[in-house]
């Protein structure tokens, strides 16, 4: 093992590929591209001693360092000068077939000792490797796009791959300023396994008929502090892109429910509207008008209010709230006739709270509290709220400057059943032993851009309170994506850190 002035070989000169030639030779290494199509792999080198020179005119890097790491991008004409590679990673098109008859050619090429790595996202390392003479040599090293600045790779390690192999590529990745998570040869991996929370969620709430499209994004984006909404991350990544993963995973996973993609997706697909690339998706991009979310239609409400004492623990936190509103709020087992009832559901919606705890279905809105009160506040309607009370409700909870969206029944509200199953989804991986606690986490904060990873935001919301939203999710609807994974419920249970 050779590092860091190790020889490597990059197949595949498109984004990917000429991306991994532009870290591993400026951390010092001597990379040969090449490119079954004429040019490309010369396109790319130009493309990357341009991207060179612009580090260097923003002072991130040395005209010196520049002018040796052009020196140490080689572009090859074929295969055979692979033959001095200590290790060879594929970036070519994402096709089983096509990746076999690649590591075939190459078995015949290079050193017995040199590696063997492929830059897959969906595929099985384990069938890629298949087809080769030593597939302990062969591992996955999953990069994502853009390379330089995407500061995370996952090692994923195919049912025969050695450790040497292994240690080669995590050693690497290192030198080459990115983060190595190990992961085990599973549908997704680590990063699009946990991914499959949160668009797949938003999608099953826009079906669901919950909330437009702007008010899921400002809830998700405003109240629980992602960078994108659930849609705008959709657009800027492309339908095209996005719903293929999400059915592949779907379909590897034998149709489990967790990963259930949405047909409203198919069809937008199908119609073209990809995101910003096509220049519409669930946004414009054309010039065109874009949705906002929704402001209050009516003056605030003035009357008491009576909080539902179901939980506790949020109807204080409801509460607070209101007296800062400077609303007089109602003590008592019953709310008066005059008063708006206010309920705090976990898990479940505002119907089941009036049916439960026989309310007058009129007057009655839902508050979520699971998230700070600060940013966004959500309201939800049952079916029988009355809508000038509603749109007073939403009046008041946002007459600080606060914005309060106003959804429509839905167990477990926006973020609640989004978090919670972020959260469970990130228990399974873990169960499944396809990487570490600590390296899911870190996985998903770095590759995905979350706020936290999925089993620190769990520890931070509670585990048995993610757990109670889950399995009210899963009574409520009767749906067995909500099932808890044995790693939440038994951590609960024990009051362990989702991370131990």
């Amino acid at each position: 093992m050779r590092s860091p002035t190790t020889t490597l070989g990059v197949v595949g000169a498109g984004a990917m590929g000429r991306g991994i030639a532009q870290i591993a030779a400026q951390a010092g290494c001597r990379v040969l591209l090449c490119d079954v199509r004429d040019g490309a792999a010369a396109e790319a080198r130009t493309a990357v001693v341009a991207q060179w020179g612009r580090l260097v005119e923003k002072g991130r890097l040395s005209a010196e360092a520049a002018a040796a790491a052009g020196g140490r991008l080689e572009v090859v004409d074929g295969l055979p000068p692979l033959a001095a590679a200590d290790l060879v990673v594929e970036a070519i098109v994402e096709n089983l077939d096509a990746k076999r008859a690649l590591f075939r050619q190459l078995d015949d090429i290079v050193r017995p000792d040199c590696v063997l790595a492929t830059n897959t996202s969906s595929l099985s390392v384990t069938a890629i490797a298949a087809g080769t003479a030593d597939p302990a040599r062969v591992a996955g090293f999953h990069f994502f796009n853009p390379v330089p600045l995407m500061k995370v790779v996952e090692v994923v390690a195919g049912a025969l791959t050695g450790d040497r192999a292994l240690e080669l590529l995590a050693t690497l990745a290192g030198e080459w300023g990115h983060a190595p998570v190990r992961a085990a040869d599973t549908p997704g991996f680590i990063v699009n396994h946990a991914g499959r929370g949160y668009v797949t969620e938003a999608l099953a709430m826009l079906r669901d008929g919950v909330a437009d499209v702007a008010t899921i994004d400002a809830i998700l984006r405003d109240a629980a502090g992602f960078k994108l909404g659930p849609f705008e991350l959709l657009d800027l990544t492309g339908l095209d892109v996005s719903h293929p993963v999400m059915e592949s995973i779907y379909r590897q996973y034998y149709d489990d429910p967790r990963y259930r993609p949405s047909p409203i997706a198919a069809q937008r697909l199908a119609a073209g509207l990809l995101g910003r690339k096509s220049g519409r998706g669930f946004y414009r991009y054309d010039g065109g008008a874009n949705p906002a979310p929704a402001l209050p239609a009516a003056p605030a409400w003035t009357g008491p209010v009576w909080v539902g004492n179901a939980q506790p623990d949020a109807a204080d936190a409801a509460r607070a709230l209101l007296h800062k509103l400077g609303v007089r709020v109602e003590g008592g087992i019953r709310p008066s006739e005059s008063a708006l009832i206010v309920v705090t559901p976990l898990g479940s919606d505002v119907s089941a709270c009036v049916a439960g705890e026989g309310l007058d279905a009129l007057r009655t809105v839902g508050l979520d509290t699971l998230l700070p009160l600060a940013r966004r506040r959500t309201l939800m309607r049952s079916p029988a709220t009355d809508p000038a009370v509603a749109a007073q409700a939403q009046a008041l909870f946002s007459a600080d400057g606060v914005p309060a969206s106003l959804i429509d029944d839905s167990a477990g509200f926006v973020a609640q059943r989004t978090l919670a199953t972020i959260v469970n989804i990130g228990c399974e991986i873990v169960q499944q032993r396809v990487c570490s606690p600590a390296d899911l986490d870190r996985a998903v904060e770095l590759g995905l851009g979350y706020p936290q990873g999925p089993l620190a935001w769990g520890d931070a919301l509670g585990a048995g309170r993610v757990l109670a939203i889950l399995r009210a999710l899963q009574v409520r609807t009767g749906d067995m994506r909500y099932r808890p994974s044995l790693w939440l419920v038994r951590r609960a249970e024990l009051g362990m850190s989702l991370r131990d």
